[in-house]
């Protein structure tokens, strides 16, 4: 089991706290780089948002 894996297990039903940890992460990083990499962190939040909502795979391939 992969280190996501067992986040997306920990997360399980905290979905909307994750999202909302997420943004606030991206937010304090726009801030203290003063917006220099915004477009970049947004694509980076969405794609972290992406994982959370998926479901751990069930079997190895």
């Amino acid at each position: 089991m992969s280190v996501i894996d067992k986040l997306k297990g920990m997360l399980k039903g905290h979905e909307a706290q994750a999202h909302q940890a997420v943004d606030k992460a991206g937010d304090m990083f726009d801030s203290k780089t003063g917006g220099k990499y915004a477009s970049q962190v947004d694509k980076a939040q969405e794609q972290i948002k992406k994982q959370i909502n998926t479901d751990p795979p069930t079997g190895q391939p």
